[in-house]
């Protein structure tokens, strides 16, 4: 490994390893099947200090770095990456979003119910007709007396059913674009917000995703985060971090897959001797375990700017479009090396190459990673 982690980085990565291989890995395959959402999981995640990891500890959480996020991060996906989706919203995008723009009141009641895992953090930008353009939402926002009137559809929410707390974007001010949006947390259970559709997905299948119907739904202005009009502003930074962490997911479930694929080469008799004998194979393991290996330095370092506090949005992009790139060509490498077994369900690596499908698609798009990329190199100032 390139990048030296510290001895406190190493115990934190142990300590994930251990339990996520003996606790969040032993359901993996059923809630696969059976869609049940791991809370019990995410319990005991809140227990060991995971749903909590950057939030500052004088608000319950445990006060890490970032690097020691996409460490535990990455255990935890490479068990279940449908836990692991939990947990990455819910720390990358919610507490931090909390943390960075919260009020002192706000931070100190909702953010230790959120570190402890007395509730899940769900984050709401996506609608029908606005997804890589998020400035053409329209949910809306409308202030009456010391609340704020929210009507609107959101889609593809992240724990949308099971959530506590959602942090939502809403347009306050029709007439200034991207910067009339602002957010606010609304936290269940309220009238005005129902739980819509349930998506049938490919893969993640424990992670529920849903639409959410926001229906007069009466909010209170306190819970507004930040000001009037910051909300692309926090739901862009919110990506920022959030990219990371499918970068994170993403060298997870491909080590899981390569690891898969290693035992089954090394215990599979082929033309008189075990398959991993044959350079053919022995090469396309070499080629993975280097992709993973370039998709780790990518999200170190852009872990490593955000703990220094520089920009890190263009490299926040480049590990997640070359890292859920990365687990897409690795998670069908492993099913090949599989050949007819890694079709069925009776070996692991099924489940991760559809869990993996979706990484180059939330959270921005490839396609939208090559335009943050390119906008940033050529200094255009183009909004995606």
């Amino acid at each position: 490994m390139f990048f030296k982690l510290t001895d406190e980085q190493l115990m934190i990565q142990s300590m994930v390893r251990e339990f996520a291989r003996k606790e969040v890995a032993a359901t993996a395959a059923e809630r696969d099947k059976t869609k049940e959402f791991p809370a019990d999981n995410l319990k005991q995640m809140g227990e060991l200090g995971l749903m909590g990891m950057m939030v500052p500890v004088e608000y319950g959480g445990e006060g890490a770095d970032t690097v020691s996020y996409v460490l535990a991060l990455s255990e935890i996906a490479s068990a279940c990456a449908a836990t692991a989706v939990v947990m990455s919203v819910h720390n990358s995008i919610v507490c931090e979003s909390i943390v960075r723009y919260g009020s002192e009141e706000q931070k100190k009641r909702i953010l230790p119910r959120l570190t402890s895992a007395e509730i899940i953090g769900a984050f709401a930008l996506t609608e029908p007709h606005a997804g890589s353009d998020p400035s053409a939402q329209l949910a809306a926002a409308v202030r009456d007396g010391d609340d704020y009137v929210i009507n609107g559809t959101k889609r593809f929410i992240t724990t949308g059913e099971n959530c506590g707390m959602v942090i939502v974007t809403a347009k306050t001010d029709e007439a200034a674009g991207h910067k009339g949006i602002s957010a606010f947390m609304v936290e269940k259970p309220n009238p005005g917000l129902k739980v819509g559709h349930t998506e049938d997905k490919l893969g993640l299948r424990a992670s529920d995703t849903t639409d959410l119907n926001f229906e007069d739904c009466r909010v209170p202005a306190e819970n507004r985060l930040g000001e009037e009009g910051d909300g692309f502003k926090i739901a862009m930074k919110g990506l920022d971090g959030g990219r990371i962490g499918i970068a994170a997911q993403s060298v997870g479930v491909a080590q899981a897959a390569l690891d898969a694929a290693v035992k089954y080469a090394k215990g599979r008799d082929q033309f008189g001797q075990k398959i991993s004998k044959f350079q053919g194979l022995r090469w396309i393991i070499a080629d993975m375990a280097t992709e993973i290996e370039a998709a780790k330095q990518l999200m170190f370092s852009a872990a490593a700017m955000k703990d220094r506090g520089e920009k890190y949005t263009m490299q926040a992009s480049m590990a997640k479009l070359f890292a859920s790139e990365m687990v897409n060509r690795i998670t069908a490498k492993a099913i090949q090396m599989h050949g007819g077994y890694g079709f069925t369900s009776d070996y692991p690596v099924e489940r991760y190459y559809r869990d993996a499908r979706v990484f180059t698609i939330y959270e921005g798009t490839s396609e939208i990673q090559r335009i943050v990329i390119s906008n940033s190199i050529l200094k255009d100032k183009r909004k995606p």
